[in-house]
């Protein structure tokens, strides 16, 4: 009886404590997600000024770089004040709550034993059952500002893991067989939405068709959609128009790991793991035998300095590969295409950023690679792309020209325009030296 006498001033709490712990909760999430925003960048200006520091000193930038990451540590600071003040607020407010409910208890109390209808005893068993009960309530406050911080500096990684890839695999897509005829490309258009929501066209009208074995360049000017031609074929993309038939197979059809363990890439960007030689090497067949993984790096023309590494095959290359130079880099990621032994071969731009000495190792390791695969080259030096089968010239998103390399130089087209332009710099100071 005393309990239903006394419960109701009890629940008179409930909705404010409800009320306040929500509203706390939601600040104290917004204010850790504003703090893991300024950690960001406080992270990020230390990483740009460590990996940079020889631009920094270059430029005598350094007290410029310490002013900057003061800035940035001072707005982290007064980020994860406000998230602390967001938080400190529940207890006070859960602990003036239980104050105020005590001491109507207590009034109330004190009537009810005054007209005896209930005894002192009694009355300090239910105060005491209130305290009890008291302490939970004020933890679950506390529990859900950690609920929320822990929500706050998660969510952004939440958001990413729960978008979906924009190549989506049809429901009862069938493995693609081994790659054995040809390649073609039926009517292709591709095109995406700017930040104004206006659609872009970057490739239209692509009808092209290459065979097993053969060697194709595609040339053109910054932007023409060389690389993105090339990055449909894995349905890194979905084309827009048209379709891409591998041996009369539309891409889009069957599984992305069938389709995707038919085609090898090497990069112009190396991507290297912070793992050993072998493993990189080995990436995606991690019980593949040494034997294997030695013959690959061979082939590649890397086992050499492999075995001049520290550990030979267990030396951890670093973070992208830092501990190897740009040649060595490249000839890791052709001996991991070789190993993978796909069909079809992509070489986006794969010696572009090299010297003259690393380019000779790598265009070699690159002819090892090439052999017996259909391939798809893009290249800026024409001393990679004469050598091509045929040669595709890509301007404004379509096919501008096609053949072999003397065919094309006997046209006033955009190849042959291209190609004087890159060796116009290579035949003027023979021309001085002579005149």
């Amino acid at each position: 009886m005393l309990g239903r006498q006394l419960a109701w001033v009890l629940l008179l709490f409930v909705p404010f404590i409800i009320y306040s712990a929500v509203r706390i909760g939601r600040r104290v999430r917004s204010t850790t997600r504003r703090g893991q925003d300024q950690l960001a960048d406080v992270q990020n200006i230390l990483h740009e000024t460590i990996t940079g520091n020889r631009i920094v000193k270059a430029f005598g930038m350094e007290s410029w770089e310490v002013a900057r990451f003061r800035t940035a540590a001072q707005r982290l600071f007064r980020a994860n004040l406000r998230s602390v003040a967001a938080a400190a607020i529940s207890s006070p407010l859960m602990d003036t709550f239980g104050a105020v409910a005590i001491a109507l208890l207590l009034l109330l109390g004190r009537t009810r034993i005054a007209h005896n209808e209930f005894t002192l005893g009694a009355f300090v068993t239910f105060v005491a059952a209130v305290l009890a009960l008291y302490n939970p309530v004020r933890k679950f406050a506390v529990f859900n500002n950690s609920f929320q911080q822990a929500m706050g500096a998660s969510s952004q990684l939440f958001e990413f893991m729960d978008t979906e890839d924009v190549v989506a695999e049809k429901p009862g897509a069938k493995p693609l067989p081994r790659f054995s005829r040809s390649i073609k490309f039926d009517g292709v258009c591709f095109s995406y939405e700017d930040d104004g929501d206006d659609a872009r066209e970057i490739l239209r009208g692509i009808d092209l068709e290459v065979t097993r074995g053969e060697v194709l360049a595609i040339v053109g000017s910054s932007g023409a959609g060389k690389s993105t031609l090339v990055h449909l074929i894995p349905r890194f993309f979905d084309v827009t128009g048209g379709r891409i038939l591998i041996d009369e197979h539309d891409v889009r059809d069957v599984t992305l790991a069938s389709l995707r363990s038919q085609v090898g890439i090497v990069t112009q960007e190396t991507v290297l793991f912070n793992d050993t030689v072998r493993n990189n090497i080995a990436y995606g067949q991690p019980h593949v035998p040494q034997r294997d993984v030695e013959a690959a790096a061979r082939a590649a023309l890397a086992h050499d300095f492999i075995l001049a590494l520290p550990s030979g095959y267990d030396t951890v290359v670093g973070e992208r590969g830092v501990r190897l130079s740009g040649g060595e880099r490249q000839r890791l990621a052709i001996a991991r295409a070789l190993l993978k032994n796909a069909p079809i071969l992509i070489l986006d731009e794969a010696t572009s950023a090299l010297d003259s000495e690393s380019e000779s190792l790598v265009q070699s390791a690159l002819h090892n690679l090439m052999t017996g695969r259909t391939v798809f080259v893009i290249a800026h030096r024409f001393s990679t792309v004469r050598r091509a089968d045929r040669i595709v010239v890509i301007e404004n998103g379509t096919i501008a020209d096609i053949g072999a390399h003397e065919e094309l130089m006997t046209r006033l087209g955009t190849y042959r325009r291209l190609y004087e332009l890159q060796f116009a710099n290579v035949d003027a100071p023979k021309a001085v030296a002579g005149s």
